[in-house]
């Protein structure tokens, strides 16, 4: 038997039993709307329990904890958020994740509760987690609200993120770029702001090019970023040198990427280029950290899985693409480009 004194140290594994409380401290403050309220000014327990019909006692409990988790800041009786919280956790920031968060605590939530289940069937868990036989996304998002917040929060994720893809590679041999599926037009906005030479085109369903519109027609490149409806899967792509994916292919298994491929491989002209924006995994598939659980959040709620470079090398190279390169960024997404001969 090990003794105390030369028994492991536990702290990774208390951690880990402690990391979903976290998560759920977060994700009810957003549910009651407390750094929405915050941003009027700093607020006592007592007014925002009126203010949101809670138990004060409670909520001054949840209040501390959010100070703790460095969320909220705390002044005598007055809590305030801090400039992090206000960027990403206010339902009016364009920089939010809330939708995002939302999402994760109202579906994700629920299909993690039931991994264990994915891992034997090896299958996502829409019909286990919530009866439903269709894409998830389509449920979750039936009215423009909730699909609105959702693409927000992803928004705010491209801001973080699509500025380091762009830089990931030198795309001054390109002149149009065609983002596939590229929802609120952060990645075509984040190229053209690099690259002065290229020009974009965000093609994506007819319910998302609304909000789209809105927000390339407010970038620094509006002149020069087009937005245009369709079905990547079904309609011609737009004519272009260089085509985006940005959280696309991980959504989908080989033979829908397989399909997709053929499609922009034939529609690129020789010499263009495919641009990848997904986690990349270690070709041992033991890391990163943030690939391996994104990984395992697609065996619950997609078809699909995450990469590494060899993985995208087979699949891209099936296609017909040459050239595949990847790069690592120091934010959530990496790169990867592949070359039409």
């Amino acid at each position: 038997m090990t003794s105390p004194a030369s028994a492991p140290d536990p702290a990774i594994v208390l951690d880990l039993i402690e990391a979903y409380r976290r998560s759920q401290t977060m994700f009810a403050a957003v549910d009651l709307g407390l750094f929405d309220r915050l941003q009027a000014g700093p607020q006592t327990a007592t007014e925002l329990a009126a203010a949101i019909g809670a138990h004060a006692d409670s909520l001054r409990r949840l209040l501390n904890a959010c100070v703790a988790l460095g969320l909220l800041l705390r002044n005598d009786d007055r809590y305030a958020n801090t400039d992090m919280a206000a960027a990403y956790l206010t339902t009016d920031s364009p920089r939010r994740f809330t939708g995002y968060i939302k999402y994760s605590n109202s579906a994700g939530w629920k299909l993690w509760g039931h991994l264990g289940d994915a891992i034997r069937e090896g299958t996502h868990r829409w019909q286990q987690a919530f009866g439903w036989e269709g894409p998830i996304f389509s449920h979750f998002f039936r009215t423009d609200e909730a699909a609105r917040e959702f693409l927000m929060g992803m928004h705010g994720f491209g801001m973080l993120t699509s500025p380091h893809v762009a830089a990931a590679f030198d795309l001054t041999p390109f002149r149009t770029l065609a983002d596939l599926g590229g929802a609120t037009g952060h990645l075509a906005i984040a190229c053209c702001e690099r690259y002065p030479q290229l020009s974009a085109v965000v093609f994506d369903l007819p319910t998302v090019t609304p909000l789209a519109t809105q927000i390339v027609s407010a970038s620094s490149v509006a002149d020069r970023v087009r937005v245009l409806p369709g079905d990547f899967f079904r309609d011609p792509l737009p004519p272009a040198d260089l085509y985006a994916l940005g959280r696309i292919l991980h959504d989908w298994s080989e033979e829908t990427i397989d399909r997709l491929l053929a499609r922009i491989h034939s529609a690129l002209p020789p010499g263009g280029g495919l641009l990848i924006a997904e986690k990349v995994l270690d070709d041992d598939h033991c890391g990163p950290r943030w690939a391996l659980m994104q990984d395992l959040n697609m065996l619950t709620c997609t078809e699909g899985r995450e990469r590494s470079l060899p993985d995208y090398r087979t699949v891209l190279e099936r296609a017909g693409f040459t050239h595949v390169q990847g790069h690592r960024t120091n934010v959530p997404i990496d790169a990867v480009l592949a070359i039409k001969p």
